[in-house]
């Protein structure tokens, strides 16, 4: 191995000096530069004393030459460096070993958030496997900077892992909401395809966008009534909340070619949580309208969409219960909700 943790290195496309911190494997390696901790390739770098003794040596000074003032050329406009705003992600670096056939294969994943924006944030970060809790921690991530989170091996990815994340600007703002909370679940086939392609295109990470920008505080119109107007008491119509809701639906069908023209594009990921959205939609339209039932049109099939529902479904205190049964409408591919 040509480098070893904690050797000065030079990276060579901008010159800049920084230290090997994690060997991830035999073609790359995590360093640190100026505080900045990013993987590069092993041919991205070089030792710095390789590039000092590679200098042609500089000969000495000739005497300065006169110059006027029309011989000095002009100089160049250079372009502003600016960092652009690519919103916030979740990004995970395989760490990649040799087995006993001499196959490189993924021994762990390094899990990062990568801030690519120009604010601050405190964070809550909790990573599951199979719904229970694996893993949690509370920090900040400043801006154009990014946090190692943890590790978890590459066998764990068979347990379904989970990601939950909240998070609040370090330096709030009137105009901005008081958090911004997000989960990311990833299935392992998913993963798997991920780290090949990332393979074939010679790609350091494999990264999902947790958001573009920090949501904006939603303003909700408040009344005062003129009894409690001196006791700093506010309230909301509730009379006139249904009135500029969409109406409810007591049956809800859940197939793709009913949400989208463009989905056979779309990765199965894609699509489960483009139908579970659709789901959560109806459901609180179902709660806000005060239906007493909802019937849920999930299909067959491998009951995953099934599953997540039902998971769903047991963590809302509106539901009285739900079943899945025979319909000679449905076959098995729905649900019904009874709601309080």
């Amino acid at each position: 191995m040509k480098y070893q943790v904690g050797d000065d290195i030079v990276v060579l496309h901008s010159n800049e000096e920084g230290k090997v911190i994690e060997i991830i494997n035999d073609k790359m390696v995590m360093i640190e530069v100026r505080g900045v901790k990013f993987p590069a390739y092993m041919d991205q770098i070089d030792f710095p004393y390789f590039m000092r003794f590679s200098k042609k040596k500089i000969e000495e000074e000739k005497k300065p030459v006169k110059k006027y003032v029309d011989q000095v050329p002009k100089e160049k406009p250079q372009p502003n460096k600016i960092k652009t705003s690519e919103g916030v992600w979740l990004s995970l670096i395989p760490k990649f070993t040799l087995d006993e056939f001499n196959d490189e294969v993924v021994d762990l994943l390094k899990i990062y958030i990568v801030n690519k924006s120009a604010q601050g944030f405190h964070f809550t970060y909790e990573q599951s496997f199979l719904g229970e809790l694996n893993f949690e921690l509370k920090n900040d991530v400043v801006a154009f900077h990014d946090f190692y989170l943890h590790d978890i091996s590459f066998a764990s990815l068979n347990d379904s892992p989970s990601f939950f994340m909240e998070f609040s600007l370090m330096t709030p703002a009137k105009n901005k909401a008081e958090y911004f909370e997000t989960t990311l679940k990833l299935k392992p086939k998913q993963i798997f395809q991920r780290i090949e392609e990332m393979k074939e295109k010679n790609e350091p990470t494999i990264s999902y966008k947790l958001f573009d920008e920090y949501p904006d505080k939603i303003i909700e119109d408040k009344h005062e009534l003129t009894g409690l107007a001196k006791k700093e008491y506010s309230i909301y119509e509730a009379n006139k909340i249904r009135q500029n809701l969409e109406p409810a639906r007591s049956v809800v069908d859940l197939h793709m070619e009913k949400l989208s023209d463009n989905w056979k594009h779309m990765s199965n990921f894609e699509i489960l949580t483009m139908q579970l959205r659709e789901f959560e939609k109806w459901f609180g339209l179902a709660i806000a309208h005060h239906l007493p039932s909802l019937v849920v049109i999930h299909g067959v099939g491998s009951g995953k969409l099934r599953d997540e529902i039902h998971d769903i479904l047991k963590t809302k205190k509106e539901v009285r219960y739900f079943i899945n049964q025979y319909d000679p409408r449905y076959g098995y591919g729905a649900t019904e909700i009874f709601l309080q």
